[in-house]
Formats: C-alpha cells, sequence, structure tokens
C-alpha cells in the first residue's frame, strides 16, 4: 500500500479554527471559508487570538460560518486570551492534560483534541477510538463484517504502545489506497 502520507503542521491557532471551521462540511467548503476569513484579519498580521476576538459576530457569519461556529471561534479566542488556553504551554503538557485543556472550549471535544495532538503536536501514541476512518481502516485491513467497537480497538492497540499515531497513519492510508502492484 505504500507509505502513509502525512500532512505538514500549521500553526496551533489556524489548526484549532481549521478544526472548528471543518466540522460537518467538506474539506472544498472548508478550505474556501477559512481563506474568507483569514482575510478578515489585519493584512500582514500572523492569525493571533486578538485578531481574532476583534472579528465582529456579522462578519464571521459573512464568511460562512455558523452562528454556532461563529461563537466557538470567540470562544476560543477569549479562551486564548485569558490563559484558559495556554498554546505556548500545550506541547509540554501530557496528552490528557491537552485535551482537558482544548475541550473548555465550545466546539472542541475529544476527536477535535486528539486530531490536534496528531497534526499539530506530532504525538506519536495518539489513538483515537471513536474517529471513522481508523475503524473504517481496521474493518478492511482485517476483513470484518461491521465497524470494529472502540474497546475492541482500544485493546487491539496495547501492544502498539507507544506509536499508535504511526498505526493510525496506516489504517487511514490502507482504508483509501489500492495495493501497489508489483514488477512482473
Amino acid at each position: 500500500y505504500g507509505l502513509a502520507a502525512r500532512e505538514r503542521d500549521r500553526p496551533p491557532l489556524y489548526a484549532l479554527m481549521g478544526a472548528i471551521v471543518g466540522q460537518q462540511i467538506s474539506v472544498k467548503a472548508a478550505a474556501a471559508i477559512m481563506g474568507r476569513l483569514v482575510a478578515l484579519l489585519p493584512a500582514g498580521q500572523q492569525v493571533n487570538a486578538e485578531a481574532l476576538a476583534g472579528v465582529p459576530f456579522e462578519q464571521l457569519r459573512a464568511a460562512g460560518l455558523s452562528t454556532a461556529k461563529a461563537n466557538y471561534m470567540h470562544d476560543l479566542a477569549s479562551k486564548i486570551a485569558s490563559g484558559t488556553v495556554d498554546l505556548e504551554e500545550l506541547p509540554n503538557l501530557d496528552d490528557e492534560a491537552v485535551i482537558a485543556q482544548l475541550c473548555q472550549v465550545k466546539g472542541i471535544g475529544r476527536w477535535t483534541a486528539e486530531m490536534f495532538l496528531i497534526f499539530s503536536l506530532g504525538r506519536l501514541d495518539v489513538w483515537a477510538v471513536d474517529d471513522l476512518g481508523l475503524r473504517a481502516g481496521i474493518q478492511r485491513a482485517y476483513g470484518m463484517a461491521e465497524l470494529p467497537k472502540a474497546a475492541a480497538i482500544r485493546a487491539m492497540a496495547e501492544p502498539w504502545r507507544p506509536y499508535r499515531t504511526i498505526a493510525t497513519f496506516y489504517f487511514w492510508q490502507h482504508l483509501h489506497a489500492t495495493p501497489l502492484q508489483s514488477a512482473p
């Protein structure tokens, strides 16, 4: 099946904004909304919580965010500004502490926090048992008739500690890949 590809990291705030924007919409729609959202921020300035907090709610809505997601953006900016979420400290925390901190933001749940651990912090031992792609990849790889339950895949991955993220990449890749053809 070849090597599992890994997407490049993005700045933490941008990654969290993207995670909120991308909930329950297509990748293409999320990219368009993110482009409009970033365009609302001061030109030439790196994405930061103060700039995000300063974008009026109506402009967030006009950029394509739902009412809930616009509220989530302001909550994210507020939690960062107050220090409830400390983006500078997150890399120094253990996985569960990162998840606990991020889940204080409206619109960010455990799955989103786990994806942040993988893609923004580069953590190697994240096993997101509620990820549908992971479960479907395991189902396909093992020829299971049904999607495996969270408890079953949690137990299955114990021997793979501390590299369960690597296994995740391969199951995701397996889900969407076709076998490589061997040379004649």
